[in-house]
């Protein structure tokens, strides 16, 4: 026997409409469960074993949804925002309830979202203490010098009360990334954690200013180069496993 829930909540969840609603779907005879119809609300569905259609279509219960966003600039990596389009309008006709982004990348910032409902896997994700990699390509204003990249993997002040922690830097070819005119040079940057606008303010205390910021994997996981700004698709069973390993 599976995990059990009320056939008005399972249908409600699955999007197929508020309560009130699929109450009288039931109560017309729309729902069948294992091929017979049913007017029960509080019939107990067996996630894993029973088998639910409503007008025509089956109903599949899913606990967990995993979405990987290429973020664009100028969107916000919230659930709401009353003056900005956030991050859950781009997933058009996915039901976003109880969906939210797993950390937040700057509005100006492009890249890698994990958007999900899974509240413990982004927990762990975000935790500094599970070490979990988050992959930049920073492009800045001037180059550092090499004493100042060593101090940026020691850990740099920038005005909290701890250092942030260790990080990997290297600077890649020009050719890698999306330069934009002006620019001093490209960055490979890899934190472990996400302090409020971090991998900029770390640029600023050696007095480069990033002009351009996109995240491009977390953990294992790697941005999907087919996705265009604002695009999104579901992660496969792999790159959530993938995810969990950290």
């Amino acid at each position: 026997m599976g995990e059990k829930m009320r056939l008005d909540r399972l249908l409600a969840e699955c999007g197929e409409g508020t309560r009130s609603e699929v109450k009288a779907y039931i109560k017309k005879g729309r729902v069948t469960v294992n091929g017979k119809a049913v007017k029960d609300n509080g019939l107990k569905i067996d996630l894993e074993n029973d088998e639910v259609w409503i007008s025509g279509h089956q109903v599949k219960y899913e606990k967990f949804r995993y979405f990987m966003l290429n973020k664009p600039q100028g969107c916000v990596s919230a659930t709401k925002d009353g003056l900005s389009a956030t991050v859950l309008d781009l997933l058009d006709g996915e039901i976003t309830r109880d969906l939210f982004p797993v950390g937040r990348l700057d509005k100006d910032t492009e890249g890698f979202l994990l958007i999900t409902n899974d509240g413990q896997l982004g927990h762990e994700l975000l935790s500094p203490r599970k070490h979990v990699d988050k992959k930049y390509i920073a492009c800045v204003s001037k180059p550092l010098e090499p004493e100042q990249m060593s101090a940026f993997e020691d850990g740099v002040d920038i005005g909290d009360e701890k250092l942030t922690m260790p990080a990997k830097i290297r600077r890649i070819s020009d050719e890698t990334a999306a330069k934009p005119d002006g620019i001093g040079a490209v960055y490979e940057v890899i934190l472990q954690e996400g302090r409020y606008h971090q991998v900029k303010r770390m640029f600023e205390a050696f007095g480069s200013k990033v002009e351009y910021l996109k995240r491009i994997s977390m953990g294992q996981v790697v941005l999907d180069e087919t996705l265009a700004p604002g695009q999104y698709r579901r992660l496969t069973a792999d790159e959530v496993e993938a995810l969990r390993r950290g």
